[in-house]
Parts: C-alpha cells; sequence; structure tokens
C-alpha cells in the first residue's frame, strides 16, 4: 500500500491546466459501446478509473486505442463478444454499471457483478434498474449478478419520473433510451456537466435528444448510431481542489483549460470562505489571488451558516471534504450538511486527530470552528475525495504527515504528487 509524505507550511501557488472530467468520460467510454463505428474522446484523464473502465470495455470485445501524450481515445466496439463482465473488475470500479445501458439497448441484455467503488455510504441501484424496467426490459437482481433482458418488443420509449435526481442512472436509463422504439421522457434527471457531457457525445453519435442541463430529459428513438468525436469537458472537482491547496497555504492560483459555467456554481460557496477568483469565459482561466486572512461569511442576524450538498447546480458532494477541510483555516464557524452519502463525513475524525476543531452530530453534520493549527500525523485515505481533503489538511499543518492508501487518491487525481511539487509543495509518494 502506497503512501504520500509532506511537509506542510508549503506555499502552493503557480498555473494549473485542468484535466478531462472523470464523471463525465466514464459514462462516455461505455457510450462507446453503442456503435460499431469509431468514437473518439478528447481531453481525457490520466487516472486510475479511467484505465479501469478502458479495460472494462476491452474485457467486453472491445478495440481501444490510447494516445495518452495527446489526451485522446478511440474506441471502436466493432464486435462484441460477451455481454458479462469479470467480477473482479466490477468490483474495482462503481461506474462498470454504466455499461448496462449500453449493452442492454445493443446487444438486448447484459449481465453485470455488482460493481464496487468508494465506501461514502449505500449508493442504491434502484432507479438505473426501474429505468430499464420501465423501457420494457427484464430485470433479475441478486447478491452476485444484476441481469437486464430486453422484452419480445425490444425497448419501447416511455415516461420515467426519477426516484432521485441520481447522476448514474441518468447516464444509465439515457444510454438505453436512445436506441428504443418511439419517445422517451426522462423527468427529475439530473442535469450536472458531465451528464451534459454525454448529451452532447449521443446526439453527435445521431441520438435525438433534448434538454440537456434541465431536470427533463426527451428522447426520440433512432435506430442505429455511428460514430463521432467529443471533447471531455473540464474537472471543476480537481481544478476546485487545487484552489483549496493554495487558498489553505497562503498561494495564489491561476487554472488553465476552465469551463466558466462549472466554476460560476461553485463561486458563491467559496466566496463565503473568503475564497474569491476572476473568471475570464473567452480565454478559459480562472485566477484566484493571495488571501492571507479568510473569513466566514455569516447569515442575516449573525447566524451561523450553513454548506448542504445537492444536486446540481446545488454545491456538489464530491466538494464537501474539501470544504471542511477549508473551513479548519477560516476563522468562523460553519455546519455541513452532508445530505447523499452517510459514510462521506467519516473522515473528520482524522482532522480531528491533527488538531481539527470539528464536532461530528451524525453521519451527516458536522460542525467545524477555524482557524486551527493543523499538526502532521499519520492518516489513511478511505476514498478519492476524502483522500484530497487529506492532502489539502497536510499540506496546512505543522510539521509532517504520512497519508497511506495513496492509490485511492489516483483514482481521480492525475499524478497528485507531481502536479502539487510543480506548484510548490513538498510531496513524494512512497
Amino acid at each position: 500500500m502506497g503512501k504520500f509524505i509532506i511537509k506542510g507550511r508549503r506555499v502552493v501557488s503557480g498555473t494549473h491546466r485542468v484535466p478531462g472530467n472523470k464523471n463525465a468520460a466514464l459514462p462516455m467510454i461505455a457510450a462507446a459501446l453503442l456503435t460499431a463505428e469509431p468514437v473518439t474522446l478528447e481531453n481525457m484523464p490520466e487516472i486510475a478509473d479511467v484505465a479501469r473502465m478502458l479495460e472494462c470495455a476491452t474485457r467486453f470485445g472491445a478495440k481501444v486505442s490510447h494516445d495518452k501524450a495527446a489526451r485522446t481515445v478511440t474506441i471502436e466496439a466493432k464486435k462484441l463478444k460477451t455481454v458479462r463482465l469479470d467480477p473482479t473488475l466490477a468490483r474495482a470500479i462503481r461506474t462498470s454499471v454504466l455499461f448496462a445501458g449500453p449493452l442492454l439497448s445493443r446487444m438486448g441484455g447484459v449481465s453485470l457483478p455488482p460493481p464496487g467503488g468508494d465506501g461514502i455510504g449505500h449508493r442504491r441501484l434502484d432507479t438505473h434498474f426501474d429505468g430499464f424496467a420501465a423501457l420494457g426490459a427484464k430485470v433479475k437482481c441478486s447478491r452476485r449478478m444484476l441481469s437486464v433482458r430486453a422484452g419480445a418488443r425490444g425497448l419501447i420509449g416511455t415516461h420515467i419520473l426519477l426516484d432521485e435526481a441520481s447522476v448514474t442512472a441518468t447516464e444509465n436509463i439515457l444510454m438505453a433510451a436512445v436506441r428504443a422504439k418511439g419517445v422517451t421522457e426522462i423527468y427529475n434527471a439530473a442535469c450536472e456537466p458531465h451528464v451534459q457531457d454525454l448529451v452532447a457525445l449521443l446526439n453527435a453519435m445521431g441520438a435525438k435528444i433534448q434538454g440537456a442541463g434541465t431536470n427533463r430529459l426527451v428522447v426520440e428513438g433512432v435506430e442505429s448510431l455511428h460514430g463521432a468525436t467529443a471533447r471531455v469537458g473540464c474537472d471543476y472537482i480537481e481544478g476546485a481542489s487545487y484552489l483549496t491547496a493554495a487558498a489553505v497555504t497562503g498561494g495564489e492560483l491561476t487554472l488553465t483549460e476552465v469551463d466558466a459555467a462549472a466554476f460560476a456554481v461553485l463561486e458563491k460557496p467559496f466566496a463565503r470562505f473568503g475564497v474569491r477568483w476572476t473568471l475570464d469565459a473567452a480565454a478559459r482561466t480562472l485566477h484566484m489571488p493571495v488571501r492571507k486572512r479568510k473569513s466566514m461569511r455569516y447569515d442575516l442576524g449573525d447566524a451561523i451558516p450553513s454548506v448542504a450538498d445537492g444536486p446540481w447546480p446545488m454545491f456538489p458532494s464530491d466538494l464537501v471534504s474539501i470544504l471542511v477541510v477549508l473551513a479548519t483555516q477560516t476563522r468562523g464557524t460553519c455546519l455541513f450538511h452532508e445530505k447523499m452519502f452517510e459514510s462521506r463525513l467519516y473522515f473528520v475524525d482524522h482532522l480531528i486527530g491533527m488538531g481539527a476543531k470539528i464536532v461530528q452530530c451524525d453521519p451527516h453534520r458536522v460542525v467545524v470552528t477555524g482557524p486551527t493549527t493543523l499538526v502532521g500525523t499519520t492518516v489513511t485515505s478511505p476514498d478519492i475525495r476524502a483522500g484530497i481533503a487529506l492532502i489539502l489538511a497536510a499540506l496546512a499543518a505543522k510539521g509532517e504527515t504520512a497519508i497511506l492508501n495513496a492509490e485511492s487518491i489516483d483514482r481521480g487525481y492525475e499524478a497528485v504528487e507531481r502536479v502539487l511539487g510543480g506548484l510548490g509543495a513538498e510531496i513524494r509518494r512512497n
């Protein structure tokens, strides 16, 4: 098990190119299996989850050409040799379930072991399979296998009201519906930027989808799809993580290759903690100046503020852990309410051990008071976002911190030690 060794109190400053969005790249890889023609994806992030997703595609029979230097992947699924995925590979990545929609649509069925992924709480799959059933598929689920088969009439378009605005369920049902007969309406759909990227790819492949960026998607089924080229949007979660690294160490940072619309949604939540930036949409750059002292902006009447996550364009759950660390270095008190995953906030025990003033009210809520002096120690990364949050805490801490299970962070962040080292941090991998 690898680990990061970090010496804190080094200023993080400079310029960082934001890579492609992991949460867009993974469903776009799955969507390539909808056609026999080549699909080229540009601005692909070089992370472990992409490598695993591409391996899944090859196991189904697709040919993959990966130009890492150009950050481009071409997938040609001319002949698919199986509709079953190896259980070990499925357990290695949560988004292996995203192959269900494309294979159901193109091959008429699929069998997948239950997916793995981060242990941040119960992540239900009911919405995915309720959607498939509404399209006319027959669903069988057990603890060992998830099986879906199209009915005798194939998939038939219908009205689907999702019981939660699940990103992956929206994507999976969307990929199943693009070749269904008739019109499918998906209401209470997720509208995150990465869902919009998937819609753009599918439409480039010949699908007819309207409503991207809203909670109502209308899909007019087509007989077949063709090859296409599409670009993966920027990873605003990754970019915001490095902005926070600069903020907690007293540095300034310029981000390049940003999508302004995504960062505009994050602007107000970060400003509450005294972190402000300027966006140049035309140049696709963002600049955050140095701000040595950060103070919490309280609500009207001097009330303690609350940060709660939710479906886009509310604050993303993936940034809650990062903002908790920022709060430890900001003057004031804030309540964090993690509504989506009951285990995401358990990592705060590590922050408390480093000296943070945090009260964990229950699995979903913590109260953070800052600023506090954090002290280096040995901690373990439980998942991608908690892992990067612990790196941020180590950057702000006195002394040396060892972060075990470094591989968990590699799943969502490219060469984090190289990137941070280039920005002035003292970090190495053992």
